[in-house]
């Protein structure tokens, strides 16, 4: 009897919790390059385009915090959970379908701006939104 209320109420919810979906977000590199812009060797040639990226969950909760959003939860029922990568896909993919392909073009984004959503509710259901708005410029 002790056996199995040993694995029914501490054994069984440690494991359901280190099986379970988690994300803490993008990643925040240190390694980075900057660019000046000092010279007039480059042109804006889109402003304020955006890429957005969501997932929802089933128990658990999302935490957004300024740029980053946290996630802890057992079930992925919608996105892939990748939110930075598709949301700056989607970016890609917009500036594309306004202003022609990318091939062979030096482009760079600058001033880039990341919101993060969250709706949870009571701890059944919980998604996950990251928008990611930024301008593009070409150098010559």
């Amino acid at each position: 009897m002790k056996r199995n209320f040993l694995f029914l109420f501490v054994l069984l919810p440690i494991a359901l919790i280190f099986n379970a979906c988690s994300t803490s977000g993008m990643f925040t590199s240190v390694n980075s390059t900057n660019v000046e812009l000092r010279e007039a060797n480059y042109k804006i040639v889109a402003t304020n385009i955006s890429g957005t990226s969501e997932a929802g969950y089933l128990l658990g909760f999302t935490v957004p915090t300024g740029p980053l959003t946290n996630t802890l939860a057992f079930f992925r029922v919608s996105g892939s959970g990748l939110l930075y990568q598709e949301a700056i896909a989607n970016l890609w993919k917009n500036y594309e379908a306004t202003n022609g392909s990318v091939e062979g073009k030096k482009l760079a984004l600058i001033n880039v701006r990341y919101d993060t959503d969250a709706l949870n509710v009571l701890f059944l259901y919980t998604s996950a939104k990251v928008n990611i708005r930024a301008d593009v410029i070409e150098f010559e």
